[in-house]
């Protein structure tokens, strides 16, 4: 299920613009990382991200959609069926950020948690329960639960940010999103290991909440 909406708006050629919360936390990626757009359709996200220096892998099963994509420098198309088959990717294929929106298929949560490089950020926005009493989609399939995306993210990734509400703007919806990170864990384990030596400062991770 891929219906666009939350967060974007039409611009010309009937694409829509990057959701607004892929822009408030796309900086937290790291320049030039690689970045996976999963149900990516005809590619607002993967457009933009390219545009921002980032590599991008953009995965769906509308070849025509990813068709457009094509002459797009620095995205990477790959038709696929994200739900009745295997996960595409290569078992170690890891990225500096994840994207995810307006798309649910709950099987899929262990591989885009598992695609995270250390330090890599998932930035995902999807509907959630209540968005039946306003508008599409209504299956309960395509609607996270109250607290349902961040219990999903806790505790492997560190939540830098997370809402579950209501919008009233592009239109109303419901919905979930949440920015996390898969946090670069060597020097917490030297320090459980008891190999950090004493009165040594460990960096501590710095998420920038500005922008």
């Amino acid at each position: 299920m891929t219906s666009r909406l939350a967060g974007g708006s039409l611009t010309h050629g009937g694409l829509t613009e990057p959701s607004r919360w892929v822009r408030r936390w796309a900086h937290l990626i790291a320049p030039g990382g690689a970045v996976l757009d999963v149900a990516a359709g005809s590619g607002r996200h993967a457009r933009w991200l390219a545009g921002q220096g980032h590599p991008v892998t953009a995965l769906d099963r509308d070849a025509a959609a990813l068709a457009t994509l094509h002459d797009v420098a620095g995205v990477a198309t790959w038709v696929c069926d994200l739900e009745d088959a295997p996960w595409p990717l290569a078992t170690d294929a890891r990225f500096a950020g994840v994207v995810v929106t307006n798309y649910l298929h709950r099987p899929l949560m262990p591989c885009l948690i598992d695609a995270l490089a250390p330090g890599g950020v998932l930035i995902y926005e999807t509907f959630a329960q209540g968005n039946e009493t306003v508008g599409k989609p209504s299956n309960p399939a395509f609607l996270l639960a109250p607290g349902e995306l961040l219990a999903v993210c806790t505790p492997a990734l560190r939540v830098i940010a997370y809402q579950d509400g209501f919008l009233s703007r592009p239109r109303e919806a419901y919905i979930q999103r949440i920015c996390a990170v898969r946090e670069k864990s060597t020097s917490l384990s030297l320090e459980r290991a008891g190999n950090v030596p004493e009165n040594q400062v460990l960096p501590v991770p710095r998420y920038d909440l500005t922008g």
